[in-house]
């Protein structure tokens, strides 16, 4: 039943959401049209629900070709493929936005593991995959809260892919007690500590938030 109930939702609020934001959607596409690469939209291949591809709409941050230039999938603070108003854009989470065209879609939901690439969609085993994306990906989810601040930690390693890659043994617990504990009230509580986070990036104190959540320490 709640899986016909979270899709009502997202449907709904992914809607009024792009209503409301309309005229603040249509400046960020004339301010990336008239500065740095003047792409407006992003579209990339991810992995969705069940193992199925999409393309994935995120406003223009980084030069064109970037998956294939620098480090790869792998963006790093003050990463040289960003452009300046890509800065801004990532930092406040504003170049997400346009999935929520994916969320009408039904490519993707509110809430859920984040899609991914293919390439670190295969870090995940085989039995991991298939439980985290029996779900649609999502906008933001727990494994996005916990590691908000991915690009910075990656970024300080010395061996920025090692740290990549141990995130992502973590992000996989961390997204499978999602799928053991997903209800309308987890996902509402993931919504609004997203919306805090962008507010209070220092924010802590998952583990009080969400019982349970593995291995969290912030």
């Amino acid at each position: 039943m709640y899986p016909v109930f979270k899709r009502a939702f997202d449907i709904i609020f992914s809607l009024l959401m792009l209503i409301l934001l309309f005229p603040f959607l249509g400046l960020i596409c004339i301010l990336l049209l008239i500065t740095g690469e003047h792409s407006v939209f992003y579209f990339q291949k991810r992995v969705g629900q069940h193992g199925r591809f999409f393309n994935i709409w995120k406003f223009a941050t980084m030069l064109k070709n970037s998956a294939h230039l620098g480090t790869g999938e792998i963006t790093l603070k003050d990463d040289f493929r960003v452009t300046p108003m890509g800065k801004l854009l990532r930092k406040t989470k504003i170049n997400e936005l346009p999935q929520l065209i994916n969320v009408l879609k039904g490519d993707m939901s509110l809430v859920g593991p984040r899609p991914l690439m293919e390439v670190s969609y295969l870090l995940y085993s085989p039995e991991q995959r298939e439980m985290i994306y029996q779900s649609r990906p999502g906008i933001t989810g727990i494994g996005s809260l916990v590691y908000r601040d991915e690009e910075k930690i990656v970024s300080a390693a010395d061996n920025p892919r090692a740290a990549y890659e141990k995130i992502f043994e973590h992000k996989a617990i961390l997204e499978l007690w999602y799928q053991k504990n997903k209800s309308f009230l987890t996902d509402c509580k993931i919504l609004l500590l997203t919306a805090v986070i962008v507010l209070f990036p220092n924010f802590s104190g998952f583990d009080k938030w969400f019982k349970g959540l593995p291995g969290v320490v912030r």
